[in-house]
């Protein structure tokens, strides 16, 4: 009479054990450091809707005389919709800085730095608002 398997070998158990073990060591450092990735995606995000924002701004006061009225660096974020910076529940600042052109539709280049609550350093990406009247 012929004996059926029923089950996994111990050597089998083992080499499955083997081959988990080293995917994961080869998959895991690749997923760890992924919330600093986040974060710079983030602020260059929120930069690049300033910049958008800045522009169609400029667009609106050029056809129609109206619109939020950008003088300086910090003042970009009346064009975001809700006319401030995103906080996350305040677990982070932002910080806006650059230089700007007193002559209106002059493109400015800014420097947008969120720093988490409780760091010295930040990330940081840059923009470029445009002067409006």
């Amino acid at each position: 009479m012929k004996q059926v398997q029923r089950g996994f070998t111990l050597i089998e158990l083992v080499m499955v054990i083997v081959i988990l073990g080293i995917l994961a060591a080869v998959a895991i450092p690749k997923f760890v450091d992924l919330s600093a990735d986040a974060r710079q995606a983030s602020v260059q995000g929120v930069a690049g809707a300033l910049s958008s924002g800045s522009a169609i701004n400029y667009a609106a006061f050029s056809a129609r005389g109206t619109g939020t009225t950008v003088a300086s660096c910090d003042d970009a974020k009346g064009t975001l919709q809700g006319g401030t910076y995103p906080s996350n529940g305040g677990s982070y600042t932002a910080t806006v800085v650059g230089t700007f052109s007193a002559t209106s539709g002059a493109s400015n280049t800014c420097t947008l730095t969120f720093t988490p609550t409780g760091s010295s350093t930040g990330v940081t990406a840059s923009f470029t608002a445009i002067k409006t009247p």
